[in-house]
């Protein structure tokens, strides 16, 4: 559903990036955020919903609706629009509500 332009494929540089989705290699540019590599990627859901368990994807792609909530490195509710993937970066689809830290 989600490609990338002509225009962005041919005004990327670096090296690719690899970080690992849940459990699975992913290859994607380097600069992009999560949310981005990720629709890139294919992976159009990036958690559930709390009460019904419904996938949602990133949405706003700008840090206001959550809909892109992702655990990074063993860390949840990580914002996958504003976070830049790093080489080596362990991403998890978030099940169910957000955790809470008191």
């Amino acid at each position: 559903m989600f490609k990338r332009l002509d225009e962005a494929q041919r005004q990327a540089q670096g090296a690719p990036v690899r970080v690992t989705v849940n459990g699975a290699e992913l290859q994607c540019r380097q600069g992009d955020s999560v949310a981005a590599a990720l629709f890139a990627g294919g992976v159009q859901a990036c958690r559930d919903t709390a009460v019904n368990e419904v996938p949602r994807g990133p949405y706003c792609m700008m840090g206001v609706c959550y809909d892109c909530l992702v655990t990074i490195d063993g860390q949840a509710n990580q914002q996958g629009c504003m976070t830049a993937v790093r080489e080596g970066m362990q991403i998890e689809r978030q099940m169910g509500a957000r955790k809470v830290q008191a």
